[in-house]
């Protein structure tokens, strides 16, 4: 069974192709599927001599993913916190918020396309996972910025900042959708990707869709801060919750698999998305229950 996640699907690790011609995830060429492993990073019981996939080098470990996930996400951290201050006092500072907006959509063009490139790409390319990670701190940096001006009180204490609520909301989500994954052993289903990923796209073709109407004065309010806003805003926080189990799944199974560790980018970069996917949508939901 081919992966029908985009991120995934380009790589011939992930789909087996590497392995003398056969698919990883396919019932013929991995017994082991929806059976237990021996652990990450070491080769199942019973896949060692026929089914494993050769490689050269190291393989994909639950250790590699973390540490590439923990430097792509320090990447976004890093050029958001420095976007925050390079747009410095924004509020009554038209010079200053247009330094804002010119971060805001350079920012968000930039990822999209890298987003793209690094979804597509049948080799993963660390270089482009980073720059990826740049951009979208930029984005990330500039859209918070956004929100703390227009939604925050300039005198607000720390607890009722809602940039750092989303922060902590975004990290309890992946702790929380982590621990139900492994506790309540979560099985993902071929229905379940599909819908997910069809989800996924559809989301973001309205969303550009928006923008378009945007220009002409006809948006819809998807992307404002509205009803209907917050209706997008919760329906991309679920989706991005479940993006989460999808990329838990493609890891373990990778792992499983015993693919080489160039693929840890590849999942490091799926992670960041979908985190990047909940903060905003969280961020965007505390900014319209804020407004009064």
């Amino acid at each position: 069974m081919q992966s029908n996640n985009p991120v995934f699907r380009r790589s011939d690790a992930f789909n087996g192709t590497a392995a003398q011609g056969t698919n990883a995830y396919g019932n013929q060429t991995y017994p082991g599927n929806g059976a237990a492993f021996d652990g990450y990073g070491q080769t199942p019981t019973g896949y060692a001599d026929t089914q494993a996939p050769v490689h050269s080098g190291e393989r994909m470990t639950i250790d590699s993913v973390v540490q590439k996930t923990g430097i792509s996400l320090a990447v976004v951290i890093v050029t958001a916190a420095l976007t925050w201050w390079w747009t410095g006092d924004v509020r009554g500072s038209d010079a200053q918020m247009g330094n804002l907006y010119l971060a805001l959509m350079v920012g968000s063009f930039g990822a999209f396309g890298l987003s793209m490139v690094n979804s597509f790409k049948r080799v993963v390319s660390p270089g482009l996972v980073l720059a990826f990670c740049a951009l979208e701190g930029v984005a990330l940096g500039a859209f918070s910025k956004f929100i703390d001006a227009a939604f925050v009180p300039e005198n607000s204490s720390l607890g009722d900042n809602i940039v750092m609520q989303a922060v902590l909301g975004t990290f309890a989500a992946f702790a929380g959708t982590l621990a139900a994954y492994k506790f309540f052993d979560i099985k993902v289903g071929q229905r379940f990707r599909t819908f997910v990923i069809a989800a996924m796209f559809g989301m973001v073709a309205l969303g550009l869709l928006e923008v378009v109407l945007g220009m002409f004065g006809n948006a819809v309010g998807f992307l404002g801060f509205g009803g209907a806003g917050l209706l997008f805003s919760f329906a991309g926080l679920v989706l991005g919750v479940f993006m989460l189990i999808l990329d838990f799944d493609f890891v373990e199974q990778g792992i499983a698999a015993g693919i080489e560790e160039r693929e840890s980018w590849r999942a490091a970069f799926a992670l960041t998305v979908s985190l990047v996917w909940i903060y905003t949508n969280l961020l965007r939901i505390l900014a319209i229950f804020s407004q009064d």
